[in-house]
């Protein structure tokens, strides 16, 4: 037996091993587990390569098994193994030449091979005394040496000796602490296994050692459960799009992110030059709202879980999806919790945000009735990532629809043909509540105009960012209440009558601010109608939204009469009494009902008011 002291270069380990120490502790089986997969690999890849010979017919696998009542957790594997001298360098000096090394060694003609293996028990290897008070290795190398045992309490002396391992490969045995002994429960092993291996190349098995029970007298003693399997090792993002089945993405979907309500439909990402990258996107019925943590998009290297929702590698804006994506390539630091944030990443994150865009524009140009049955769904995301990526927008705006009050599906482009007048003419009307607002969009139906619907939380930012990207083309959007020129006629109006009417309302509402103006409307049978200014509501609307409701700015209220309606006629000639100011409180409430609910004192009011009126029309 011999002894000895692990040489740490302090100054590049210990900030590794303190980050572990404020990490989730359950790191330690992705990087045990790993550990074992590229021990296999790296065998089987030398007996591919002629630098070994096959030495039994025995099935790639890693065995997981907790033994609650020695308390331990053993990982095994039948992969390449180490000799004495192996350990020495690999565990006892450990650095992060040490990986390197390792990999240099065996991939030197591999082309490109070596660059999945992220480290073979390196500073990997050292994420097991988190949870442990003892780590015993046994180890025979695929060479034929002797096997060999390390043990350490500490990770940082150690002692080495003979090992009865007979079978080529490695196990390493954790002696777990009182503070984590959870990690023993068998459900608790097998759902962090399935978190962080769930789709690792090699098959992983995990079993419980069960102290047999005394079989009954005639009975035969009860057979010990069979370790069971935990992960797939053909993912379905690993097949090419061909070879997969419409089924096939609905069940892998349903299985990873235990969501039965079906996709929309998904991107099969299989990009092998400038980079590698796999993976597949799924669109999920997001509906009107969204948080920026709905989505769940992992990251995988080499089918090893990595992390969800890196921003780095998967544009913000685009974490609204679910999906898996397989990056190789990418430089993880070595305990493979983070990205670094440089060029190679950005590359890859625009690729994927370029793929996400083609598709929905290839959707809309090949299948529009289906994409315009699932706009609904998706078109918060859209409208995000517009926002958020300006080469997103431009790659896809013209797939950019808005659903009318009527139920049609328009572009920009359709809507500014079929419903504005002469060349300088690019008004959209909306409405952001189609009931409430139903009596104004019926007055633009009228006139032959669509009324498109925007009422979702993002639409006021998504239409003032439209006006500003397209402010060359001059395009406006305005609420059905916003203003009233496209309903009402060009012909003189009295000026006097005007003024007398504007104080007569001003009056009659208690807003001395209102401004009122007479013109003769398209429709004679309406009396009148609110506009307030586009821009000003707007303004209000974000500043109540952010700032509270004690910070809402007034509105720009302009009340709109119909200078041909009899009732608005009789009001110019009319002294001012009760009576008048009755009738123009009467006006005044019917034309805020059209565009918004009367609320508290006012509706009050309105009532009794109209309570009484019909009260002295029955009268009368």
């Amino acid at each position: 037996m011999s002894k000895g002291t692990v040489s740490i270069n302090a100054e590049n380990i210990m900030p590794v091993i303190k980050q572990w120490l404020y990490s989730d502790k359950d790191i330690f089986m992705r990087e045990l587990v790993s550990n074992g997969c590229d021990a296999i690999r790296k065998y089987r890849w030398l007996v591919n390569n002629g630098q070994a010979e096959a030495q039994d017919d025995a099935p790639d696998r890693i065995d997981v098994i907790t033994d609650p009542e020695k308390g331990t957790l053993t990982f095994v594997d039948n992969g390449i193994g180490m000799t004495e001298e192996e350990v020495v360098k690999y565990i006892a000096q450990v650095a992060f030449s040490g990986a390197t090394d390792f990999i240099t060694k065996y991939t030197e003609d591999n082309k490109g091979e070596g660059a999945g293996i992220i480290g073979h028990f390196g500073l990997g290897f050292y994420s097991a005394f988190m949870v442990s008070d003892k780590v015993v290795i046994d180890s025979r190398s695929y060479t034929g040496a002797p096997a060999v045992r390390w043990t350490s309490e500490d990770g940082m002396e150690y002692e080495i000796e003979p090992s009865d391992r007979t079978d080529r490969g490695t196990a390493i045995t954790l002696y777990i602490d009182e503070a984590d002994k959870d990690f023993l429960n068998l459900w608790t092993l097998r759902s962090t296994l399935e978190k962080h291996c769930a789709f690792m190349p090699v098959p992983i098995f995990v079993s419980e050692v069960k102290k047999p029970e005394e079989p009954k007298e005639g009975e035969e003693p009860a057979k010990a459960p069979e370790p069971q399997q935990i992960n797939d090792t053909h993912p379905l993002w690993m097949k090419r799009p061909n070879e997969c089945t419409d089924e096939e993405y609905k069940e892998f979907y349903r299985k990873v992110f235990n969501d039965f309500e079906e996709p929309l439909f998904w991107i099969h990402l299989n990009a092998e030059y400038p980079f590698n990258l796999k993976g597949i996107l799924y669109f999920p019925r997001i509906k009107n709202e969204f948080t920026a943590s709905e989505g769940v998009i992992k990251l995988y290297n080499n089918q090893v879980f990595v992390a969800d929702n890196i921003k780095e590698v998967i544009p913000e804006f685009l974490l609204l999806l679910k999906g898996c994506v397989d990056c190789p390539d990418l430089p993880l630091n070595v305990s493979r919790s983070f990205l670094q944030n440089d060029g190679y990443v950005k590359k890859m994150a625009a690729y994927i945000t370029r793929k996400v865009a083609d598709r929905l524009v290839s959707e809309f140009n090949t299948r529009r009735e289906d994409y315009q049955r699932y706009w609904d769904d998706i078109h918060p995301f859209v409208k995000y990532g517009c926002m958020k990526d300006e080469k997103f927008y431009e790659r896809v705006k013209s797939a950019l629809i808005y659903k009318t009050t009527a139920g049609k599906y328009v572009t920009l482009d359709e809507y500014l043909n079929d419903n504005c007048e002469g060349d300088g003419d690019k008004t959209v009307y909306y409405a952001s509540d189609a009931k409430r607002q139903a009596q104004m969009i019926q007055l633009y139906n009228d006139q032959g105009k669509d009324v498109i619907l925007l009422d979702t939380l993002i639409d006021n930012n998504f239409i003032s960012f439209l006006e500003y990207t397209e402010k060359d083309a001059k395009v406006s959007f305005k609420r059905v209440d916003a203003a009233a020129d496209s309903l009402t006629e060009d012909g003189e109006v009295s000026e006097d009558a005007r003024a007398k009417l504007e104080g007569l309302f001003r009056k009659a509402m208690a807003d001395e601010q209102v401004e009122v103006q007479l013109k003769p409307f398209k429709d004679e049978g309406l009396i009148a109608m609110i506009t307030v200014d586009e821009q000003n509501r707007r303004f209000t609307e974000m500043s109540s939204r952010w700032g509270g409701p004690d910070m809402k700015l007034p509105e720009k209220r302009t009340l709109v009469l119909n200078d041909k309606h009899p009732l608005v006629k009789w009001l110019q000639g009319a002294e001012e009494n009760e009576k008048t100011e009755t009738v123009c409180a009467q006006v005044a409430d019917l034309a805020e009902m059209a565009r918004q609910p009367l609320v508290a004192d006012r509706m009050v009011e309105f009532l009794k008011r109209s309570n009484a009126l019909l009260t002295q029309l029955v009268a009368d």
